[in-house]
């Protein structure tokens, strides 16, 4: 016995038109949004981002030199420079003085599944559809889940509505397009506007990693030095970061931190990994922290104000 199709199953003709909704919106949504992306000629050519009226976000790592040429929408060829260059996001900025730009409107990052276009302009304008997904641990860089094409670095990536999400980096991990946040954009682009640099966040320490075993108490048990299991996990689980130099003159000798420390978080924030510190810190110059130090036995906070480099 067959059933009859419910009258509120969609038709596949109604699903087509659906389909040929979404695509034209698309397609709409990279139109409108074509003028803010531009070519940067450097000794290869990716693409850039328009964020102001004489300011181009793009991919540093592809840029050889501070003066090169940047090809606009409509095809004018502009004479541009590096204003400077952040390593840890691998942005720069460039200020091209005849852009005549306009400032994107932005979005915070899209939930795990929405829609989302990537744009960029090696030469002709190209777009890759993809999907949000859960940002990157280390980095918070958002991941597209787009295709990745040949000098989509520096291109923007949007929202199905047409705000700027990111800015795009097919560089960072192999076969990923991930991007550098709107908002953490922008934010390294004034900076760099204003200073040429980033300023890095300076602690003054040099440490040795060490594990905990993932059943005891830190403060009764010792930490052992270079050892541990997958992940940090299994046998080894806590990690600490033991001080073994602390540099004269240094914010952590100012905030009393001493040889044979083991550092165990920031604040609050447990160490991910025997790098973390060095990322957390180098974002945060000049900013007072506070940092769980395991000391003779037993846990304390002190209070550390970074220094810059």
């Amino acid at each position: 016995m067959t059933s009859e199709p419910s009258n509120n199953e969609p038709s596949s003709t109604d699903t087509t038109q659906d389909f040929a909704r979404l695509s034209a919106a698309l397609a709409d949504t990279a139109e409108r949004a074509s003028a803010g992306v531009v070519t940067v000629l450097g000794y290869r050519r990716i693409s850039g981002t328009v964020i102001g009226a004489q300011q181009v976000l793009t991919i540093a790592h592809a840029l050889h030199g501070d003066e090169l040429t940047v090809r606009t929408h409509d095809g004018r060829e502009l004479s541009a420079s590096v204003t400077g260059r952040d390593p840890v996001s691998d942005l720069a900025l460039l200020t091209v003085p005849d852009l005549n730009g306009s400032t994107p409107s932005t979005a915070a990052p899209m939930r795990v599944g929405e829609l989302l276009l990537a744009l960029g302009r090696p030469d002709a304008l190209q777009a890759s559809l993809g999907m949000a997904g859960q940002p990157t641990p280390a980095t918070g860089w958002l991941a597209t889940g787009a295709q990745p094409f040949r000098g989509v670095s520096g291109g923007m990536l949007l929202s199905a509505q047409g705000a700027l999400l990111g800015i795009l980096n097919a560089g960072a991990m192999r076969g990923q397009l991930l991007a550098v946040p709107a908002e953490t954009a922008l934010k390294i682009a004034g900076v760099l506007a204003e200073k040429g640099h980033l300023p890095q966040g300076f602690l003054g320490v040099g440490t040795q990693p060490v594990h905990f075993p993932a059943d005891a108490d830190s403060q009764s048990s010792a930490p052992q030095e270079g050892r541990r299991g997958r992940g940090g996990r299994g046998r080894w689980g806590r990690l600490g970061l033991t001080v073994v130099r602390v540099e004269d003159s240094s914010p952590a000798q100012t905030a009393g931190l001493k040889v044979g420390d083991v550092l165990l978080a920031l604040d609050g924030a447990a160490l991910r990994h025997p790098g973390a510190l060095h990322e957390d810190i180098r974002r945060r110059a000049g900013e007072t922290v506070t940092l769980r130090v395991l000391r003779g036995g037993e846990e304390q906070e002190l209070s550390v104000t970074l220094g810059e480099r």
